[in-house]
C-alpha cells in the first residue's frame, strides 16, 4: 500500500502551509475581532487563494477549483495542524448547499449559496415530525398554495439550531391526495417571522441544541421551492446523501481518539498511568484497530475516486463505523474517569477528561454518542441497508412478519 502523496502534492502542501504561515492567526487590529469574525476574514481569503469551497462556482461565492482529492485532503491536514478554519460547519453547508447546486434555481444559489458557505446565513432543517420519525414520509406538516405564497401550518421536532437559524429547509405535504411520498415539497422557510414558535428541548446533557417547531399561518413565496412540486422526497434523498457522508468523516473520530489516550496517560489506576494498565491497554488497541481501518478505508475509498470509480458498498458503512467508534471512545473514557464521570457535563470543562480542545466534556460526548446512532438514519436502519441493498442478504424477519 503506497500511502505517499508523490513531490507534485507535497510541492501543493507547502503552498497551504505557506498560506496559513502568513494568514492565520490574524494579526494587528483583525487579532481584536470576535472568533466568528476573525473566521470570516480568513475564509473570505482562503477562498480567494483558491483553498476552501473548492467545489463551489465563483459565481456563487466559492473559489471554482478543479476536482482534486489529494488537494483536497492536503488542505484539510494542514488546516487541521494549524487550527484554521475550514469551510464552515453547519446543516446550511453540509447538507443545503450541495442540494441547491444539485436541484436549485439560478437565483436560489445566487442569493443563498455564498453567505452560507461563508458562515454568515444560517440553516436549520424542517424534517423530523413528532409521529413521523423513521417513516419520514408519513409527516403531516400542511402547505396550501394561496396567491404568490405558500401558507405552512404543523411541527418538526429535534430541530438542531432552530432557535439561532436564519432559514429552514423544510420537508411539506403540499399534496394531501397523493401516496405520501408523492405529495411532499420541499420548501424553504424565513425563520425570522411571525408565526413561528421555537421552544428549546433539553437533552440529558443539559443542553438545549433540539428543538421544536411550530409553525403557524407561515409564509413563504412562490418560488421558495426546490425542485418541483410534489418532488421533495427526492430532493431530501440528495440532502440526507450529504448528511450521512459528513457524519461519517474518520478525522473526527481520530481526534476523539487522541484526546483518549490523553486522559489514558494522565488518568491512575493503581498509582500508575492508566495506560499502563494491561486490560485498558488492551480496549485501546481494539478501539485503535476500529479507527484505523475507518480511516484507511477512507483512503480506499479516496483511491477509487481518483480513479473515477464507485466505492461501492464501503462508502455506506461510513456513517455506522464512525458512530460506534465515537460510543467506544466514550465509554473508555467515562470508566476512566471513574466517579469524576459522573458529574455534570457542564462543569467537565476543568476536568483532566476533557475531550479533544474545543469538544465538550466526556461525559457529553457519551450521552451525544448515543444521539448520533440515531441522526443522519439511524444504526439499526444503516445495517439494514448495508445487508440487505449491500450484500444481497434476506429482508429482517420482523419486517416480512409485519406485512
Amino acid at each position: 500500500m503506497d500511502l505517499s502523496y508523490g513531490a507534485e502534492y507535497e510541492q501543493y502542501r507547502g503552498e497551504v502551509a505557506a498560506f496559513l504561515k502568513a494568514n492565520w492567526p490574524l494579526e494587528g487590529d483583525e487579532a481584536g475581532l470576535s472568533h466568528a469574525e476573525q473566521a470570516l476574514v480568513f475564509r473570505k481569503r482562503a477562498i480567494e487563494a483558491g483553498f476552501l469551497a473548492r467545489s463551489i462556482p465563483k459565481a456563487y461565492g466559492g473559489s471554482e477549483q478543479p476536482a482534486d482529492a489529494l488537494r483536497g485532503q492536503i488542505i484539510r491536514e494542514e488546516f487541521g495542524k494549524a487550527h484554521a478554519p475550514g469551510d464552515a460547519r453547519g446543516i446550511g453547508t453540509m447538507m443545503l448547499v450541495p442540494t441547491l447546486l444539485d436541484r436549485g434555481e439560478e437565483w436560489q444559489k445566487q442569493k443563498w449559496v455564498g453567505p452560507t458557505v461563508l458562515g454568515e446565513t444560517t440553516w436549520c432543517q424542517g424534517y423530523s415530525e413528532p409521529g413521523s420519525g423513521s417513516d419520514l414520509a408519513s409527516l403531516k406538516t400542511r402547505g396550501e398554495l394561496v396567491g404568490d405564497g405558500w401558507v405552512i401550518n404543523g411541527q418538526k421536532i429535534w430541530t438542531s439550531g432552530a432557535h439561532r437559524a436564519d432559514y429552514m429547509f423544510c420537508l411539506v405535504r403540499t399534496e394531501p391526495e397523493a401516496q405520501k411520498h408523492a405529495g411532499i415539497s420541499y420548501l424553504l422557510i424565513d425563520m425570522k417571522q411571525p408565526g413561528i414558535d421555537v421552544r428549546p428541548l433539553k437533552m440529558m446533557t443539559g443542553t438545549s441544541e433540539f428543538n421544536e417547531v411550530f409553525l403557524n399561518d407561515v409564509k413563504t413565496p412562490k418560488d421558495w421551492i426546490v425542485g418541483k412540486r410534489g418532488e421533495g422526497w427526492l430532493v431530501s434523498r440528495t440532502t440526507l446523501k450529504h448528511e450521512r457522508n459528513s457524519i461519517g468523516d474518520a478525522s473526527a473520530t481520530e481526534a476523539l481518539f487522541k484526546g483518549l489516550l490523553d486522559l489514558a496517560r494522565r488518568s491512575k489506576r493503581g498509582g500508575q498511568p492508566a495506560i499502563e494498565d494491561p486490560a485498558v491497554r488492551q480496549r485501546l488497541g481494539e478501539i485503535e484497530g476500529y479507527m484505523l481501518s475507518h480511516k484507511y478505508s477512507g483512503y480506499r475509498q479516496l483511491s477509487a475516486q481518483l480513479k473515477g470509480e464507485n466505492p461501492g458498498l464501503i462508502a455506506t458503512m461510513n456513517k455506522l463505523n464512525s458512530t460506534n467508534i465515537a460510543h467506544r471512545i466514550a465509554k473508555l473514557a467515562l470508566d476512566l474517569l471513574g466517579d469524576d464521570g459522573m458529574l455534570d457535563p457542564q462543569g467537565q470543562g476543568a476536568l483532566m477528561g476533557m475531550a479533544p480542545k474545543g469538544a465538550p466534556g466526556w461525559l457529553s460526548q457519551y450521552m451525544s454518542s448515543l444521539g448520533v446512532a440515531i441522526a443522519g438514519g439511524t444504526a439499526n436502519i444503516q445495517r439494514n441497508v448495508i445487508g440487505e441493498r449491500g450484500l444481497g442478504l434476506p429482508r429482517d424477519m420482523a419486517v416480512q412478519r409485519s406485512k
